[in-house]
């Protein structure tokens, strides 16, 4: 998945992992859409965590703190 020294630095911080826990619980949180996205890159469907993680790992210098709670707005599913 990481592509670069600092990515694969951050997949392996307990950062990347207490975020992975949070994006698994939106995906299990039916008030999220997180549905698996098709990727031409990778020939088949990537999954909602796969696919936050590794921007993030490719972004280091991104606020995780904003990005997710950015994340969580664009993805509630409005009644």
């Amino acid at each position: 998945m990481a592509n670069t020294a600092s990515a694969q630095k951050f997949l392996d911080s307990k950062q990347a992992e207490d975020i992975r826990e949070t994006l698994i619980e939106m995906m299990n949180d039916p008030n999220f859409n997180t549905e698996s996205l098709y990727s031409t890159a990778a020939g088949e469907k990537q999954l909602f965590v796969d696919k936050h993680l590794r921007y993030l790992s490719l972004h280091t210098n991104l606020n995780t703190d904003h990005y997710l709670s950015n994340l969580r707005l664009m993805t509630r599913i409005r009644p």
